[in-house]
């Protein structure tokens, strides 16, 4: 894998091509889809105007005015409440790119300003008595230029057309005999119309200015945001697209003043923590470690990962919503696990934070309830951080999860790769009995339990079946003086391939149980249909 390295904003990018050119011009899809599913509310409250238009030409003025409302009217109104009806079911259920459903809603905007010319003309709205006041249309081409997401230049013609609606419709009446202003009364009757053309642009040059600038922060490396799959206290997890590959990622978002950093120094410092800890997580090459691709820091000071893309359930919402596994299940899993720590642990380097939610199992290939263990962002190197306490504050403050944390890191002494182990056990637990080690109510009271108090076997804590050696093998993993653990991942991966009597599960074995449990992720792979990566933040 290539060194990732660190993307400084530059002034001598190169040219765009053709390609890029057109990208920069198009709304960002977050942006349109937005407008789009205004654009469906505006049809379906059009449809209500038409329809109380209707009722009252039909129900109500027949009884105070004794003029009769034209049929033609009528037709219209019908015509119109259809209109509106199909449109806001087009917009709102076919499966139409964004474009096209943006040009339907132009042709939209232009019938219902044809219709309101229409109901203008025949109701003597442009005749020499009548002609107070401002037609519907203003009010039509002001809530299409707020709403529809076209360029200025679509708007503009589209506005222009909307406009000349009315005095079209006032030459039809005349050419049929009715009595309408002159010319010059007409003109300045609908001069309002063309100024609210002219108007209905600003939204549009306002929008795209909005969409230039969402592109650009969306812009990360080599890597387009596309949909944020989820957000933690840490920052934010998006489904990514590379501009020139057709390779799909994930990008984990990181504001440093979310962790604390409060001043430039801090910041910069967090940065460079940021760049080691990213260069030490894609220098480990285990398949069952997440692989990043590329991390960078975008102009406005956020900190970025890019990684690899995953289809699949972490852990924590896998036993949730399934249950405990069986014990040939969790040594599956878990040998998988240890196999990606024991590496880091040749390296140097401990995780600090083995929970249920930073371990993934995916659908890989051919291969089922492939492991992926995530975010190694709280590293450690050699047993120490990889930057200094960044405040007196900060160098009490404990980092992990409560209930998958070593007494060790508790208590703030030295931590090695057993503080690791000490999670793996917590895990393990966790797998088997689909409960923690410990429960509290808050972390000092749960912090206290992991200080001092047994932990029971996870045997008698479910009625699953778990082979003695396994039971022994998760407590000696909890065992509070770290040198009574077995001392890296490496030692629990050795001591879990002696577990014999609990094996039963393999490949095909996962393949079943995702064929009948997660049928949506055991077919051909999609990278859209890639479940969301929030587990990888730190709540």
């Amino acid at each position: 894998m290539a060194r990732p390295r660190l993307v400084e904003p530059r002034l001598d990018t190169p040219a765009p091509d053709a390609s890029d050119q057109t990208r920069s011009h198009r709304l960002p899809d977050a942006l349109v889809s937005e407008q789009i599913r205004r654009l469906a509310a505006c049809a379906a409250v059009g449809a209500g105007l038409w329809t109380y238009g209707l009722v009252m030409d039909t129900t109500v003025r027949p009884l105070t005015v004794a003029v009769p409302v034209p049929a033609s009217s009528v037709v219209v109104e019908i015509l119109a409440i259809t209109v509106s009806l199909m449109m806001f079911v087009y917009v709102r259920y076919a499966p139409h790119a964004y474009d096209r459903k943006t040009d339907a809603g132009m042709l939209y905007f232009v019938l219902n300003a044809a219709g309101v010319a229409l109901l203008n003309a025949w109701t003597g709205f442009a005749s020499v008595s009548g002609g107070r006041g401002l037609s519907w249309n203003t009010v039509v081409i002001l809530v299409a230029a707020m709403i529809l997401p076209a360029s200025p230049r679509k708007m503009l013609v589209a506005s222009v057309v909307a406009a000349s609606t009315d005095p079209l419709a006032a030459w039809i009446a005349h050419t049929r005999g009715a009595p309408v202003a002159s010319f010059a009364n007409t003109l300045v009757l609908y001069l309002p119309n063309f100024a609210c053309a002219i108007v209905a642009t600003l939204p549009s040059h306002v929008l795209h200015r909005i969409g230039r600038r969402l592109r650009r922060a969306q812009e990360m490396g080599s890597y387009q945001l596309v949909e944020r799959l989820g957000r933690g206290g840490m920052g934010e997890v998006w489904r990514a697209r590379h501009r020139l590959l057709a390779r799909g990622a994930a990008i984990k978002l990181v504001r440093p003043e979310l962790l604390g950093a409060g001043t430039d120094a801090e910041t910069q410092s967090m940065l460079r923590r940021f760049e080691r800890e990213a260069q030490a997580t894609a220098a480990l090459s285990s398949p069952h470690t997440i692989q990043v691709f590329d991390f960078g820091v975008t102009a406005d000071q956020i900190f970025y990962y890019v990684m690899e893309l995953l289809a699949g359930r972490d852990l924590q919402s896998l036993v949730r919503e399934f249950g405990p596994v069986s014990a040939g299940r969790a040594l599956f899993l878990l040998r998988q696990v240890c196999h990606s720590l024991a590496e880091a642990h040749a390296r140097g380097l401990v995780h600090r934070d083995v929970t249920p939610s930073n371990i993934y199992v995916c659908r890989m290939g051919l291969d089922y309830d492939f492991v992926k263990v995530l975010d190694f962002g709280l590293v450690a190197f050699n047993g120490r951080r990889s930057l200094e306490p960044r405040s007196t504050a900060a160098a009490h403050t404990t980092t992990g999860t409560p209930a998958f944390m070593a007494p060790e890191i508790i208590l703030g002494a030295g931590v090695d790769q057993r503080a690791d182990v000490y999670a793996i056990g917590c895990v393990a637990y966790f797998l088997l009995t689909g409960q923690p080690v410990f429960e509290a109510e808050d972390a000092t009271d749960l912090f206290a339990l992991h200080l001092q108090a047994p932990a029971i076997p996870p045997s008698h804590r479910t009625e699953m079946p778990i082979p003695p050696e396994l039971d022994a093998l998760v407590l000696s993993c909890l065992e509070k003086d770290p040198q009574r653990r077995p001392q890296d991942a490496a030692a629990v991966l050795e001591a879990l391939c002696r577990c014999r009597s609990g094996e039963g599960w393999d490949n095909e074995s996962a393949r079943t149980w995702w064929e009948r449990h997660l049928v949506e992720l055991a077919g051909p792979p999609d990278v859209t249909d890639a479940l969301a990566l929030e587990s990888s933040l730190i709540a």
